[in-house]
């Protein structure tokens, strides 16, 4: 520590004297700070000794060094000593601080010296010099001065960033500069809650309104329209149609006549008079440029750089947070479809009749806003209004509108997440739970009525059967012409049906073929019980193939008969009962204990597949199936040469075993034997993917797993045979079924 006083000493003798003598040393400052930093230090060491306060000590020092090196050790002074403790207890000060900070070690950014105290760049990360008069501060030249400052702007920098540091839950410091990680929001788990009564949804409800398509852009005036080989200017309102069947010209619905005139009338519609009287035939109508126009636009969205892709994913996300969340009963729900569907072609399922007409764009004039009286109303556009707002908290939507293609009713409603709708799924399951406790006396009930002497009674009887036995639709009344010609149980016609006393070795055949619900088509043979296919062959009796097979049955005689049979019982119930009664009973048998996870994934997809084939759930295989099976029976191939050569190498390693007999021989058999077992593993689990795949290209799984499946099933089973819940359901669907998640536990039976 005497070395720091003598600096102390010297530094304020130094002062002193450069007090006296300021003028003096101008000349000598613009050649010190010229040297290196050692070379200062020197030439001070030189100078130190001036003062007159220190001159008898400066003499006897040359004349003895021993006894001046005795004196500064035993001479320091009062102040010197003060100096020395005030600098011991901001040494303590930062290093208790540094600590209090989380820091284990002393940090590399000091703090600013007080009093107007200089660093010296040599000594600052040492602490070492330090000066106490402003005077030192005009020693240094202008040069070490901007340093100086540089480093106290870099050290302020530092500790911003310091600063930035946080603690993770292991108590590790994070660096600002990484994104901690950051903590799930806590879950409303309102099922936890009473349940509002007197169909009340909601007690408070505000949001921002739809979001509504973008205004029509005009093409550039280099893509032309044709008609006859002859370039034609279109108003824009004729225009944007165009523009529709252009974008779907090489789609296989513009080859469709219906389609074509569908719409060529809804085109006509919106052109001028002029244009009406030149366009009279669609065939002469070129609308190629304006293909190959919306083509490029389509492949230059694909080559954007990554910069532009994130500022409209930025874009969008600053949509999303302003429009896509609500405020209900306190709590901010996300909405499921906030933004209003463009103007467009229609298309609808299989030979729809009113493919190819006009979706009209929706304005807000046309838009029912549902709120709050007490909250905040979504404002209109500016110029526009809403149609109406209202304030029924008996129903679930926030805004409705009437399309113009089937005048139905759309729709815009909260997330499938959210409380309103996870209430929704819990009630219908549980409906469906209910309807175990009487099922069997309903189709007690419904097979003495096979016996009837009324036919109303057999018929609807009948048709129970079905619905309960085949998981049909009730299917419902409609007007001819105005959809596709879909049917369901209750609107079945002769033609849909065929009855084979025998076939294929069994009796009392049906057959059913029609199109379901977004014209899938159904087709089933399934043997039936004797007295429901005499009672058959009675209701086809003198009738023409177009004949309802059920004519004294319509869907609201059906639904009023299963009411009086349960509270709440309609057609659905029956479907959600029998897809979990049979998911539940198909884990049971299939499920083997001594299976590892992918075999019992596999397990569960076959059963999920045979509730699938029950509600007539298909699907067209994937444009992409062939070469993803390609693809992957390479792999299989792949790991099953890697299986032979890891088998040959155990059979070596045994070999060099029973030769060496050592430990080391012995341990590298263990080694292979392992590497084995691990490929096997693999191998089986791609096989085991391999044939999921296979089974259900044909087949969707996830209608019934997510619209007809009570959740609770699932997760029971996995909690029982310990399978990750997210190896059934995706993270949407936990969110969808947290409620399931949380409630159900591993004894749970539907």
């Amino acid at each position: 520590m005497s070395g720091d006083h003598s600096h102390n000493e010297d530094q304020i003798d130094c002062g002193s004297r450069l007090n006296d003598s300021h003028k003096h040393k101008d000349k000598y400052k613009e050649k010190e700070h010229k040297h290196k930093d050692h070379r200062k230090d020197k030439e001070r060491e030189k100078s130190k000794h001036g003062s007159s306060d220190y001159k008898e000590s400066s003499e006897k020092k040359h004349r003895d060094k021993e006894k001046e090196r005795m004196k500064h050790k035993d001479g320091s002074t009062d102040k010197h000593k003060e100096k020395k403790k005030e600098k011991m207890r901001s040494l303590d000060g930062k290093v208790k601080k540094e600590k209090e900070n989380g820091f284990a070690s002393p940090q590399h950014v000091k703090s600013e010296p007080e009093d107007n105290f200089y660093y010296s760049p040599k000594y600052e990360k040492s602490l070492k010099r330090q000066r106490d008069d402003d005077d030192d501060s005009e020693f240094k030249s202008k040069k070490i001065k901007t340093e100086n400052n540089k480093k106290v702007k870099k050290r302020k920098q530092d500790e911003d960033i310091k600063s930035k540091k946080t603690k993770n839950k292991k108590g590790e410091v994070l660096d600002g500069k990484k994104k901690a990680k950051k903590e799930p929001e806590e879950k409303w788990k309102w099922w936890e809650e009473e349940r509002y009564t007197d169909g009340v949804k909601w007690k408070f409800l505000e949001h921002k309104g739809p979001v509504f398509a973008p205004p029509y852009e005009p093409l550039p005036s280099h893509v032309k329209f044709y008609y006859d080989g002859k370039p034609m200017k279109l108003s824009l309102e004729a225009e944007e149609v165009a523009t529709f069947f252009a974008k779907m010209l090489d789609h296989e619905y513009t080859t469709k006549d219906i389609f074509r005139k569908n719409f060529f009338k809804d085109w006509r519609k919106e052109m001028t008079a002029e244009e009406k009287s030149k366009i009279t035939d669609l065939t002469k109508c070129d609308f190629t440029e304006m293909s190959e126009y919306f083509k490029a636009q389509s492949e230059a969205r694909k080559a954007m750089t990554k910069e532009d892709k994130q500022k409209i994913k930025e874009e969008n996300e600053r949509t999303l947070q302003q429009y896509g969340f609500c405020i209900m009963d306190n709590h901010r729900e996300r909405i499921a479809n906030f933004r209003i569907e463009p103007p467009g072609l229609f298309r609808g399922r299989g030979d729809h009749p009113k493919m190819g007409m006009l979706k009209r764009r929706i304005r807000p004039e046309d838009i029912i806003v549902n709120c709050s009286k007490d909250s905040k109303h979504p404002e209109p556009p500016p110029g526009t209004r809403w149609k109406e707002v209202r304030h029924d908290n008996k129903v679930t939507w926030l805004v409705s509108w009437t399309e113009n293609i089937q005048g139905s009713i759309k729709y815009i409603m909260l997330n499938p997440s959210s409380r309103i709708k996870g209430e929704k799924d819990w009630q219908k399951y549980e409906t469906a739970r209910r309807l175990k406790k009487c099922v069997d006396h309903i189709r007690n009930q419904y097979r003495e009525d096979w016996k009837s002497k009324e036919m109303r009674i057999r018929q609807r009887a009948v048709a129970l059967y079905f619905i309960d036995k085949l998981a049909l639709r009730a299917g419902n009344e409609k007007e001819e012409g105005e959809t596709a010609d879909t049917v369901g149980c209750c609107s079945l016609r002769v033609e849909h049906i065929s009855l084979y006393p025998e076939k294929d070795g069994q009796e009392y055949v049906v057959e059913f073929d029609f199109l379901g619900k977004d014209s899938i088509r159904y087709y089933n043979k399934v043997p039936v019980e004797k007295r429901v296919f005499k009672n058959l062959q009675l209701f086809m009796e003198n009738k023409e193939l177009d004949d309802d097979l059920f004519d004294r049955l319509n869907t609201s005689i059906l639904n009023k008969h299963l009411q009086e049979l349960m509270d709440g019982l309609t057609a659905k119930v029956f479907r959600t009962y029998n897809a979990s009664i049979t998911l539940q009973q198909q884990l049971k048998e299939l499920t083997n204990v001594e299976e590892n996870i992918p075999a019992k994934i596999l397990s569960y997809n076959r059963a999920n597949r045979a509730v699938a084939i029950l509600c007539n759930h298909q699907r067209a295989p994937p444009k992409t199936f062939e070469k993803s099976m390609q693809n992957l029976q390479s792999k299989i191939d792949a790991k099953r040469d890697q299986l032979a050569d890891a088998k040959r190498e155990l059979k070596s390693a045994k070999a060099d075993a029973k030769v060496r007999k050592d430990e080391k021989s012995k341990k590298a058999v263990e080694t292979k034997k392992k590497a084995v077992q691990r490929v096997e593993e693999q191998l089986m689990k791609l096989e085991v993917q391999a044939t999921d795949r296979e089974e259900n290209k044909q087949i969707a799984l996830g209608t019934s797993k997510l619209n007809y499946l009570d959740p609770r099933i699932s997760v029971a089973w996995c909690k029982k045979w310990g399978i990750p819940v997210e190896k059934i359901y995706n993270k949407t669907q936990r969110e969808k079924f947290a409620w399931a998640i949380d409630m159900a536990d591993q004894d749970f039976e539907f």
